[in-house]
C-alpha cells in the first residue's frame, strides 16, 4: 500500500488517493489505514532528525493531527507523500530552532523495535565484538552528531532527505516549499560543512 520511498517519493499512488478521498467523507477507517500506512515512516523521519524518543512522539501524533484537520482542505496538488512529509519537517523545522540553544541531543535512542540510529548507519555489533570497533564507532558516532549540530536547521533537514531519505532534490523542494535549485543549494552547503568538520573521517 506505501508509496516506494527515495526517489519515488512524489508518485502518485491510486490506492493511497482513494484512501485519502475516503476519509475526506469521514471514513474513519480509510483515515486510520492512511495513519498505518505511513506511521513508521514518519516516525523514523522525526527520530533521525530529532535524535530524541520523546520530541519524535510528539511530532508523529502532532503531524497526524494536522493531517485529520487538514485533510478536508487537501487538494492533490502534490502527493499525499510530499504533503505529509511536509507537515512533519514543518513541525520537526520548528523543534530544531527552539532546540538549537539547548544542544542536547542523545547519540542513540531506543524505540519499541529496538535500537535505531539511521543517521551513522552503524549496524549493532554483538555482544563478542571487537571492543576496540565498537569503541570507534561510538566515537565516530558521536562525532557525526556533533557535526550535524553545527548544520542549520533547514540544512540538516535537506541533508537526512537527501543523504539518508534519498529523496531527490526536486521532491525536497516540494517538501519545503522552495525550488529544487534552493534545495541544491542547501544540501551543497550542508555537505560542505559536513566534510569540513568530519575533514579527517571522509
Amino acid at each position: 500500500m506505501q508509496e516506494a520511498t527515495g526517489t519515488a517519493g512524489a508518485r502518485v499512488n491510486p490506492e493511497v488517493d482513494s484512501l485519502v478521498r475516503a476519509a475526506q467523507r469521514g471514513d474513519q477507517d480509510a483515515f486510520e489505514q492512511l495513519v498505518r500506512t505511513y506511521d513508521q515512516s514518519v516516525l523514523r523521519l522525526a527520530m533521525n532528525l530529532l535524535r530524541s524518543p520523546e520530541d519524535a512522539r510528539d511530532v508523529y501524533q502532532e503531524a497526524f493531527l494536522r493531517v485529520h484537520r487538514n485533510l478536508p482542505s487537501f487538494r492533490f496538488d502534490c502527493s499525499f507523500h510530499t504533503w505529509l512529509y511536509r507537515i512533519v519537517t514543518n513541525i520537526c523545522l520548528d523543534q530544531l530552532r527552539r532546540r538549537k540553544v539547548r544542544k542536547e541531543e542523545p547519540a542513540v535512542f531506543e524505540t519499541s523495535e529496538g535500537e535505531i540510529d539511521r543517521m551513522e548507519s552503524f549496524e549493532e555489533e554483538s555482544a563478542g565484538a571487537n571492543p576496540e570497533r565498537m569503541t570507534w564507532n561510538r566515537e565516530l558516532g558521536q562525532r557525526i552528531s556533533g557535526a550535524l549540530e553545527e548544520l542549520t536547521p533547514r540544512e540538516r533537514m535537506v541533508f537526512e532527505l537527501r543523504h539518508y531519505q534519498g529523496l531527490r532534490l526536486r521532491n525536497i523542494g516540494d517538501i519545503l516549499g522552495t525550488s529544487e535549485e534552493a534545495a541544491k543549494n542547501c544540501f551543497f552547503r550542508a555537505t560542505q560543512k559536513m566534510r569540513t568538520l568530519l575533514g579527517d573521517l571522509v
